[in-house]
């Protein structure tokens, strides 16, 4: 996926095709190293934005995409550091809707569950 196209889905991780879920794993390792690392490249990209100042809340949506890989099958091999898990447990701020996420996906024609 494109940088400027990042998305962090705030659907639960069982409702996502495989693409959307290691996708998402992939995309949020972004997010996390944009934010820890201090990179200014894509710190105003909206999907970066509404994580600051929430990396638990980051950390526990990486916890339950990556429950959800196992479950299905998947590996996982780049845990978070659980020590930068600060801030806000809960996200409370979209770049899209909840429902305007659900619409994106069901476009795709993928086999996501939505």
């Amino acid at each position: 996926m494109h940088p400027m196209n990042m998305r962090v889905w705030d659907v639960p991780p069982e409702k996502l095709c495989r693409a959307h879920l290691l996708g998402e794993h992939r995309e949020l390792h972004a997010v996390w190293a944009i934010l820890t690392q201090e990179k200014k490249g894509y710190a105003h990209h909206p999907e970066i934005k509404r994580w600051c100042g929430k990396l638990k809340a980051l950390y526990l949506r990486h916890e339950q995409l990556v429950a959800e890989m196992k479950k299905r099958g998947y590996g996982h091999h780049s845990p978070l550091p659980v020590e930068l898990a600060t801030g806000d447990e809960r996200q409370t701020e979209y770049v899209d809707s909840y429902e305007e996420q659900l619409r994106i996906l069901k476009e795709k024609n993928c086999s996501c569950d939505v």
